[in-house]
Formats: C-alpha cells, sequence, structure tokens
C-alpha cells in the first residue's frame, strides 16, 4: 500500500511547479552558492529533488548535481527539464531513508521538506539526516528546511496552506501537541485532471530536536533561523510565524 506522500507525488510533476513556494528558486539558489563559497569544483547532492528546479539551477551555475527522489513522475520531469535547460544533472530513484554515497559529496541539500518531515516515524527522519552525513566529506555543509513546530502554535497551518497552495486544498487539520505530528486531509487534482483525496500525517520539529539530532548523528555545527521562500538569510532570527526553519549544518 502506498503511503499518502506517494500518491500525491504520483503524476504531480507540472502541477507541483506551478504551486507558490516554487517560485523562491532562484534567490534559494543564490544563498546555496554563497554558503559553499561559490566553488564550482563541488559536487551536491539534492536530497528529495522533486522535478530539480534546485539541481538544474546550481547545475546552470556550473556545480556537478545529483538529485535523488522517491516519484518516478517528479524525476522524468526533472530529467525533462535539464534537457531543455542543457544541463548535466544525474537524477537517481532512491528513498531517502535507504541511501549512502560514502562521503562523495562536498555538499548537500534538501529544500521544502524533501522527504523530512514526511515520514511516519522519527526513526525515518532521523535515518534520513543520517544517510546524507554519511554521503558528504567532513567540512562539507548540509543545507535543509524543516516544518517549524512554533508555528502551529500560534497560526492556523490550514489556511497557511491554502494561501500557498495553487492546487491542493487543505481541511481537517489537527495538530497533536504530545507528538508535534498534524493531520490533515487534501482534496488535490493531478496533472491529467485525476482528483483526488489524501490523508497526510506529517511531522514538525522544535529546533532543539533538530539540533539534538544533527549533534548526536555527528554534524560539528548547526545553525537555525527563519525561513522566507526564495530569500533564505542568516540574518532571521527563527519566529513563531516561520512556518520552516532553514537549517544549515557542518560536518
Amino acid at each position: 500500500m502506498k503511503q499518502w506522500y506517494e500518491e500525491l507525488f504520483t503524476n504531480y510533476a507540472q502541477k507541483y511547479d506551478e504551486e507558490n513556494f516554487t517560485k523562491g528558486t532562484l534567490g534559494e539558489v543564490d544563498f546555496i552558492e554563497k554558503e559553499i563559497g561559490f566553488d564550482k569544483t563541488v559536487s551536491i547532492l539534492d536530497v528529495g529533488c522533486g522535478t530539480g528546479r534546485h539541481s538544474i539551477e546550481l547545475a546552470k551555475c556550473g556545480y556537478k548535481m545529483t538529485g535523488i527522489d522517491l516519484s518516478e513522475s517528479q524525476l522524468e520531469r526533472a530529467n525533462k527539464k535539464a534537457l531543455a535547460a542543457n544541463v548535466n544533472v544525474e537524477f537517481l530513484k532512491r528513498d531517502a531513508r535507504e541511501f549512502n554515497f560514502n562521503n562523495n559529496f562536498n555538499h548537500a541539500i534538501m529544500i521544502c521538506e524533501g522527504a523530512f518531515s514526511l515520514m511516519e516515524t522519527d526513526e525515518m527522519n532521523y535515518r534520513i539526516l543520517k544517510n546524507v552525513y554519511d554521503s558528504i566529506k567532513p567540512g562539507g555543509k548540509f543545507i535543509f528546511t524543516a516544518l517549524n513546530a512554533l508555528f502551529p502554535l500560534y497560526n492556523s497551518v490550514k489556511d497557511f496552506l491554502n494561501k500557498e497552495a495553487e492546487n491542493v486544498i487543505t481541511s481537517g487539520n489537527s495538530f497533536d501537541l504530545m507528538t508535534l505530528r498534524e493531520d490533515s486531509e487534501i482534496d488535490v487534482t493531478d496533472d491529467s485532471g485525476v482528483e483526488k483525496k489524501i490523508k497526510c500525517n506529517e511531522r514538525y520539529f522544535m529546533p532543539s530536536e533538530i539540533s539534538w539530532y544533527l549533534k548526536s548523528i555527528g554534524f560539528m555545527k548547526s545553525d537555525i533561523y527563519g525561513c522566507k521562500i526564495g530569500a533564505f538569510s542568516r540574518n532571521d532570527k527563527l519566529t513563531t510565524n516561520d512556518f520552516e526553519m532553514l537549517v544549515i549544518a557542518e560536518k
């Protein structure tokens, strides 16, 4: 039986690229470049790459990119977009819980959840972070975003998602204070016009949890900031109004 995120991203690639939260790609790539010192000799792993929006833009800038994702339809669109952009990106079908590139990459990114937060258990989410750690070289950076558990305490997740999403209607939200998990139901229309009703369950994180995860895995340093789509910055302090948090870890 498919998990909810597998069902959502089946034949949902073109519609994904139409969502509001994908419009900030160029600004996010600018931030990533700055963080890695504009070193065009490095290789970067893009975890949960989706339709390849960050990988392709970084490849245009001259970086060696590899993107992994579980969704075949998203990877198919990513390959078509890379071909149209005349860039070479290696896109691979991989489960984020089950990969290890043995220190092969200089850096890694995982933007807009990219599998993290979607998993059924904390152990699975932890494993994703550990797999990234095992796949980057010492001194490498891991730049990612995660759902901010401070947000649902003060804001309506349903209202936020319905404002940001073009092709998804969210309803029936409930946030569990004990597990920091949110149950919701979404109505979505896929690329073929088929309407689906999907029950979702996502894990939100406290900043202290993320810090502990990363430290226990072995990352030497981690910093957490507020996260604004298309405008990542180390100057933004995390607040209760940030739906996501921006995390920068160093191995």
